[in-house]
């Protein structure tokens, strides 16, 4: 092989892919392993290629490949063409290297799904997108085209629903393979993309990064199956287009190397990220609490969270008990990641004070959101050392904790009788062992403490429960747990909950409980009672 050649194609291929790693770029060239490493070792000792280590929560430590200034004058010169050119056709300039350094992790997910097919289906071609619907394109042999549409953990349903009504009026590939990163949204993606006019298979994040092309992991919206990507992609009929966008307006030579390896998601460990995701999802968390959801010692959690706060991400407020919350530095990197309004993010989640020269009480903060936690402290604590002592104890008798869903999360919209309806929990949780599912809604009362009250609190389950909806929605109908501050009021709710229940002909799988005996025995203990049957009892998942 002359050297321009092998030089020309590696170079090419981190030109149109920057960040693969080595064991990506053989699947996506269909070079072995060994010349990969080979070619890549000689480009960066030459000065044309330089590497970053990243690692995610899925994927381990690897050292991901870019072009540097010298690699683009390169290639250049090899092609026959001008540094101006790839700049404007390759998603190598500075703007599209920041573009790309926001979206390292979810990049990791996507190359990985990316060399997964070209194992499939051997030789790609690959496309970013900046602002479109769609996150990357591949074209496959004989003009097959995909599209993939990554939904993050940080992405609203608001949001990717406007992603779906884009996609549906433009330009449309042969298939749309949707990573999404929880069941859950799985099933509500399910339900979004079964209308639109281009096939589509879905799977989780964690699933599709880790699996092979032969493994039964990707659903279409409308059918109950499971299908391998390999069997999806011989079935693929040639056609399809693809989004074009319009070169960007500015194009310049890429930062210098010293710019990458600062970029935060290059630093972080997967710990950290994790952590950042966590606190996300439920702001003014403790050490202690945050440990149990991560599933670590304290002094481990102390470590992480200090190189959070200073890396600027994430902060302690004076007035907040030492509870934890991301700073708006932290919003802002989880929202590029994911493709969500970092705007919008700030204005529900951020702890900034309106004030800077104020004391800090809910009064001054400047998410609407973050804001109503901390107005309601009491009430938002009992949720998380509850949602945490339930992971803690959950673990140790061996069940895997998939999701755990803060509250604006957790909410189900469904239809009943012709109209919109609603539930709004302030938790929501999918636990696993082995094959088996068990998932729960948390409703936390402080102020239903009256026959009305209680019912109005109660009447979203009973309509949510007379449809199809719950084992829709989760794949097992969850067991909705309401928690009281006293024991009276979990009384005269079992008694009321009974006798609705009776009267509306529905069954709500309900389990009461007040602080009190949580306190003393802990969410999995002897502490909870059902309708019909006062006797105390475990959660199912005990059994």
């Amino acid at each position: 092989m002359r050297p321009a050649h092998w030089e020309s194609e590696l170079l090419g291929a981190l030109a149109a892919m920057p960040f693969l790693d080595r064991l990506e770029l053989a699947a996506v060239t269909g070079w072995s392993s060994g010349a990969v490493y080979r070619g890549v070792g000689k480009l960066e000792s030459d000065g044309y290629a330089a590497s970053i280590s990243h690692a995610t929560g899925l994927l381990a430590s690897t050292g991901r490949y870019h072009l540097t200034g010298d690699g683009l004058r390169r290639l250049a010169e090899v092609n026959g063409t001008t540094v101006g050119h790839l700049l404007r056709s390759r998603p190598v300039s500075r703007q599209w290297q920041r573009i790309l350094l926001d979206r390292l992790d979810a990049l990791a997910a996507i190359y990985r799904l990316a060399a997964t097919v070209a194992n499939a289906a051997h030789p790609v071609q690959f496309r970013w997108y900046r602002a479109a619907p769609l996150d990357a394109a591949i074209t496959l042999p004989g003009g097959r085209t995909l599209g993939i549409l990554r939904v993050g953990a940080a992405a609203d349903r608001t949001g990717f629903a406007k992603r779906v009504r884009r996609l549906s009026g433009g330009p449309l590939p042969g298939v749309v393979l949707a990573l999404v990163p929880d069941e859950v949204r799985l099933r509500h993606a399910r339900r979004l993309l079964a209308p639109t006019p281009v096939p589509a298979l879905l799977a989780e994040e964690r699933n599709a990064a880790l699996a092979g092309p032969e493994h039964r992991i990707w659903r279409p919206p409308s059918v109950n199956a499971s299908l391998d990507l390999g069997y999806a992609l011989e079935r693929l009929r040639s056609g399809g287009q693809l989004i074009e966008e319009e070169p960007p307006s500015k194009a310049d030579i890429p930062d210098s190397e010293v710019a990458v390896r600062h970029s935060l998601p290059a630093l972080l460990k997967p710990a950290e990220k994790r952590a950042l995701d966590i606190l996300a999802d439920w702001p003014w968390l403790s050490r202690r609490e945050l440990a149990a959801l991560l599933n670590v010692s304290e002094p481990r959690v102390s470590q992480t969270t200090v190189s959070l706060e200073t890396h600027g991400l994430a902060t302690r407020p004076r007035g907040a008990a030492g509870r934890l919350a991301l700073t708006d530095e932290g919003l802002a990197l989880l929202a590029r990641r994911d493709r969500a309004s970092v705007g919008a993010a700030k204005k529900r989640w951020s702890v900034s004070p309106l004030n800077a020269n104020a004391a800090l009480d809910w009064r001054n903060v400047s998410g609407r959101r973050s804001r109503q936690l901390l107005r309601n402290i009491d009430h938002t604590g009992a949720v998380h050392q509850f949602i945490s002592a339930l992971a803690y104890q959950a673990r140790a008798l061996g069940w895997e904790v998939c999701q755990m869903d803060p509250p604006h999360r957790a909410s189900r919209h469904f239809r009943y009788k012709g109209g919109p309806r609603s539930a709004h929990p302030d938790a929501f949780g999918l636990l696993r062992r082995g094959t088996v599912n068990w998932a729960f809604f948390l409703e936390w009362e402080r102020r239903a403490v009256r026959p009305g009250t209680m019912t109005v609190r109660l009447a979203p389950y009973l309509r949510y429960y007379s449809t199809q909806r719950p084992t829709d929605d989760h794949g097992v109908a969850p067991d909705v747990l309401v928690v009281f501050d006293d024991g009276l009021a979990a009384d005269h709710f079992l008694r009321l909950a009974e006798e609705e229940m009776a009267r509306e002909r529905v069954r709500v799988p309900l389990w009461v409980s007040h602080r009190a005996a949580l306190e003393t025995l802990g969410p999995l203990g002897l502490a909870w009672r059902t309708p019909g049957d006062w006797e105390p009892g475990r959660l199912p998942l005990t059994r």
